[in-house]
């Protein structure tokens, strides 16, 4: 049994006068236990919605409807009350948030906002905490910890913002770790040190990992599975070697095109993908992708293309796909 099993998960956007968004759309996949699943895709496609969905972070308002289900063991993330969900976040399930200067409270000092993990969940108070508190500044890196702890966010650079988010993450060595692009705004130098660090934490501790990403060369050196979203669906679903060395939707091939490489010839030019991510087709009238597809044919339009399963658990939603092997229906 998956540690966490996300089926059918949508979530749809409404206000009064102005167009429903379904910002997820029937999104499927797992997470085994101490595994590394991605979720890739362009800025709108739906990843963010889809870990704030599943931390239960999503405003609770009339405008909000969330359906499909989450089940971590025997619990169901979409449906558990709010009470609940504040012991299991922090404690069982973490995440990791893609601004750190905007995830940390500007006015406390860091070493209260470590701590408060620590009392919450694992009943600290005191010495006991602040020396936990250090320990856990120093796992992940963070120079001079018991300094820091007493400093504000404003003091510190990126990347030490960073693994302070880290840590207040794994302060409770959660079975579920989810990274909402760790490694934005970072050089690249302090990318390669936060994703070694995670990199080291899953190792260690066992905990499965959802790294959040539209970077490749991040899923290339971190992932186990891999699902590639657009348009708030999976369009294309595999392990991450067999993903990289045979992609099957045009939108997958486009993404790897539009990376340099060390092995591509003197001059030449990367493979941009045509138009921008709100160039879609609703998914009730076709392939989303069909506005931006060089391999478009008549029966991209029309009716949504399933989704589709090779023989090796290949997963991808295509009419026309890039290579051809024996199909099954998923």
């Amino acid at each position: 049994m998956p540690l966490l099993d996300v089926k059918d998960l949508s979530v749809t956007f409404s206000r009064r006068g102005q167009r429903t968004v379904r910002a997820v759309d029937g999104v499927s996949f797992a997470v085994e236990a101490g595994e590394v699943v991605g979720l890739v895709g362009e800025s709108g496609c739906g990843k963010s919605v889809t870990s704030l969905a599943l931390m239960g972070l999503l405003p609770k308002q009339k405008g909000v409807t969330i359906g499909g289900s989450a089940m971590f063991g025997d619990t169901d993330l979409l449906q558990t009350d709010e009470r609940s969900m504040r012991d299991i976040r922090g404690r069982d399930v973490a995440m990791i948030f893609q601004d750190p200067l905007s995830s940390l409270n500007p006015v406390v000092p860091i070493g209260i906002q470590v701590t408060e993990v620590l009392t919450r969940h694992r009943g600290l108070t005191g010495e006991a905490a602040r020396k936990e508190a250090v320990e856990l500044l120093n796992r992940v890196g963070i120079p001079d910890p018991s300094r820091r702890l007493k400093e504000y966010p404003h003091q510190l650079s990126g990347g030490m913002r960073q693994r302070a988010l880290i840590a207040m993450a794994v302060a409770c060595a959660p079975k579920l770790l989810i990274a909402d692009e760790p490694t934005t705004a970072l050089d690249v130098t302090i990318q390669a040190q936060i994703l070694e660090l995670l990199r080291e934490l899953v190792r260690e501790s066992g905990t499965a990992l959802i790294m959040i990403t539209h970077d490749l060369g991040v899923v290339a050196g971190m992932c186990d599975k891999v699902n590639v979203l657009y348009a708030g669906r999976v369009i294309e679903s595999a392990r991450r070697k067999p993903l990289f060395a045979d992609p099957r939707h045009p939108y997958t091939n486009g993404l790897l095109g539009s990376v340099p490489r060390l092995d591509s010839g003197k001059g030449e030019r990367l493979h941009a993908i045509r138009g921008s991510v709100r160039d879609v087709l609703p998914w009730p009238d076709g392939c989303a992708f069909a506005p931006r597809c060089d391999q478009r044919v008549e029966a991209c339009v029309g009716e949504p293309p399933a989704l589709v399963e090779d023989i090796h658990r290949h997963a991808y939603r295509c009419v026309n796909p890039e290579s051809r092997t024996a199909e099954v229906p998923s």
